[in-house]
């Protein structure tokens, strides 16, 4: 389900630490070159660090203090009310695991510009997710093309973006696939010390020695300790019983998304 109304002012929200890892500065050059071009863009950065100075620096520079507001430190409880008053939600890391910021913002139907580094092209689907090179040139290209999309309504309902994410992420969900997992390495054959050495060794031309090295230096450390305290020494922990289906927290069919992240405005 796609809008079709026209928005008079399109907000881009941030929502992070401002840190350098964070691509504080990124977003440092890209603010005054967005509202350069368009005079009916504001944003909104929540979050804080020791890189906030350079941003109010450059909002004072560029005479934007009635079209960027920088709100600080958001307690977790109350991201979903700064998201919510946004169109596009902006994400500058240079580096990044997973990044829970742009679930929570394409939860809550925003827009969802992104950098394309670590893990952040497995967390969303491509029509709910716009990524860009690390650089401001990648990132006022995505940018641009979000922009337009919010001045003629062509993207995905904050209603129909809120039920796919939920869809996609819910505890069950993740508690299944991370038994998965574990079960499947469980059920590995254990390697032998000359076979993991082999694999170590066949690394690189270089790489490779030094990790068999690495490898014989810590057999050794290992062999010490356990003359020094032997393992027959060091009680065992007891097996625990598996947990019955009732006496599961609720918590553990909730799903996170849906509780804590609607994509109602109101």
């Amino acid at each position: 389900m796609y809008l079709t109304w026209t928005l008079l002012t399109v907000t881009i929200v941030v929502v992070s630490r401002l840190v350098y890892r964070k691509g504080t500065d990124l977003l440092a050059n890209i603010i005054p070159a967005v509202c350069r071009k368009y005079p009916d863009v504001d944003f909104i950065i929540g979050g804080d660090g020791p890189k906030r100075i350079l941003l109010e620096e450059v909002r004072e520079a560029c005479q934007l203090d009635d079209r960027v507001t920088i709100l600080g430190t958001v307690e977790h409880t109350k991201v979903r009310d700064v998201l919510v008053q946004g169109d596009i939600f902006l994400n500058t890391s240079l580096t990044e695991a997973f990044c829970i910021a742009i679930v929570e913002a394409a939860s809550c139907g925003l827009q969802v510009v992104s950098t394309h580094v670590g893990g952040i092209r497995e967390v969303l689907p491509a029509h709910l997710i716009r990524l860009a090179h690390p650089s401001v040139k990648s990132l006022m290209i995505e940018l641009d093309s979000a922009i337009q999309d919010c001045r003629h309504g062509n993207y995905v309902s904050e209603d129909e973006a809120h039920r796919r994410v939920a869809k996609m992420y819910c505890w069950k969900d993740v508690a299944k696939r991370t038994e998965t997992v574990y079960h499947t390495v469980a059920m590995e054959t254990s390697k032998s010390f000359l076979e993991r050495l082999n694999s170590y060794y066949l690394c690189g031309p270089i790489s490779g020695k030094f990790f068999v090295i690495i490898a014989l230096i810590n057999y050794l450390l290992l062999a010490i300790i356990q003359w020094l305290q032997p393992a027959t020494d060091i009680d065992l922990s007891p097996s625990c019983p598996p947990v019955s289906p009732a006496c599961r927290p609720l918590s553990y069919t909730t799903n996170p998304i849906n509780h804590n992240f609607s994509a109602s405005k109101e």
